[in-house]
């Protein structure tokens, strides 16, 4: 790739620090070098030294590192100014290296460059921010694994598999007169059949690196006073929210994030499920009913003095989803912590209160989200590989309904469209709309 600009901008994080750090890169970065430095660094050496601007005044020292094209972060050449952390010395080394020809860079800028330059493919690219995101160690370890290339080489795997198989599929359709039917033997379908299994098996673990990475959504529903708020308060050991006997306390929603075994559990408080006349509280009712949609499980709270759930308070359109029934404030009643199964759902029996039998809420979240406590084998993934590896087991499934049918050019057809949707997760095809919502999520710098 042969750009012609050469971009800059602050690698290091935005504010004061011990070192701060200017990256450089492109066709320029040799020559900005040699005038604010006074001499292109030895690549890869670490060069200690002063900066100057294009007039000559010295910015600072520091220390300035060059990796030429193609061995470096972008594949272009690139230069690293190290520098003190603060403010001005940053903008300063940034309005010299602009002043000697560089343009401000773009979000993501630098790892577009880079796989663009074939330095890395989309999946490892993502995976740079999300290591730069990650909340936990978790999440942390498996934006790792893609970043080293282990997502990439499962994806390409299948890919090539998907390949093979279609310029086979195709070399039997030009023998269709012969008396040989290449595709009734059985092995086809077995391979497709293998094909499909291992889409299956991505798709699992790329579904939990979506929850590791953007977290488990929880919404705590129920009447006024059953208790919502003091479980929210008990998950998240502060006082979010604020508790009183009277009922309708909460107006509108209240947010909070947790982590369970390196899982971010995004903890939503509604309003009290009723009916209103107050306009405020009717308002909070509305909301309190978009978050229970949207959650991908909901804690219906009921005071333990009912006896029995009402589920008729909840919203329609919500089949399907995880419902825990949360059997609240038992010390009134002398109930026990514990689980029940009732007609099929969970009853979890708990005093919000004094935190009793909120260990074993969070045990249950775990396994509803399927996460181990290590996370080994899950995939960070992104909502659009769900959607490529989905769209590529609704290909392979095709593709078996025409095997069936002995539609030879559909099941060659079938098979290209799985490779298409798969090689759209690392980049192989890519539009240039796709490039640029992915990298214009990227911090400036990287």
């Amino acid at each position: 790739m042969n750009n012609a600009t050469t971009i800059c901008a602050l690698a290091s994080a935005l504010g004061q620090g011990g070192i701060g750090v200017v990256r450089v890169s492109g066709t320029l970065a040799g020559e900005i070098a040699q005038k604010m430095l006074g001499k292109v660094p030895k690549a890869r050496y670490a060069h200690y030294g002063s900066f100057f601007s294009q007039e000559g005044d010295e910015i600072d020292k520091g220390v300035a590192l060059f990796f030429p094209a193609p061995n470096s972060f972008t594949g272009e050449d690139v230069l690293e100014l190290q520098g003190h952390g603060g403010i001005l010395v940053m903008r300063l080394l940034l309005e010299a290296a602009i002043s000697l020809g560089a343009e401000a860079a773009e979000p993501g800028e630098f790892s577009k460059r880079a796989f663009l330059n074939g330095k890395m493919d989309l999946i490892q690219a993502e995976a740079v921010a999300d290591i730069i995101d990650a909340s936990s160690k978790q999440s942390a370890r498996s934006a790792l694994r893609s970043l080293s290339g282990e997502f990439s080489e499962q994806v390409n795997a299948l890919t090539h598999s998907l390949i093979e198989l279609r310029v086979f599929v195709e070399a039997t359709i030009d023998f269709s007169d012969e008396e040989i039917d290449f595709l009734a033997s059985g092995e086809v379908k077995q391979k497709i059949e293998k094909i499909k299994k291992d889409i299956q098996s991505i798709l699992d673990a790329a579904q939990q690196g979506v929850i590791l990475r953007e977290g488990l959504n929880i919404a705590i529903a129920g009447k006024p006073n059953a208790g919502k708020s003091s479980l929210l308060n008990a998950l998240t050991q502060e006082s979010s929210a604020i508790v009183t006997d009277i009922a309708g306390t909460t107006r509108d929603v209240l947010k909070e994030t947790i982590h369970i075994n390196g899982m971010p559990l995004n903890i939503i408080d509604t309003a009290g499920l009723r009916t209103s006349e107050d306009k405020v509280e009717q308002e909070g009712i509305k909301r309190a009913h978009g978050e229970i949609e949207r959650a991908d499980v909901v804690l219906l709270v009921f005071d333990a003095q009912d006896e029995t759930p009402d589920l008729s308070i909840l919203p329609s359109g919500i089949d399907g989803k995880s419902i825990l029934l949360i059997k609240n404030k038992i010390d009134l009643t002398n109930d026990v912590v514990g689980v029940e199964y009732i007609e099929h759902q969970i009853q979890l029996s708990i005093c919000a209160k004094h935190s009793k039998g909120v260990d074993l809420l969070k045990q249950k979240l775990s396994e509803i989200a399927g996460l181990s406590d290590t996370g080994e084998g899950v995939l960070l993934a992104r909502k659009r590989h769900i959607i490529a590896l989905e769209a590529a087991l609704a290909s392979v499934l095709d593709a078996l309904t025409q095997l069936d049918n002995n539609a030879s050019e559909l099941l060659a057809q079938d098979l290209y469209h799985a490779a298409q949707d798969l090689g759209s997760i690392t980049g192989e095809f890519s539009s240039d709309d796709l490039l640029g919502e992915i990298f214009s999520s990227f911090c400036i710098g990287k």
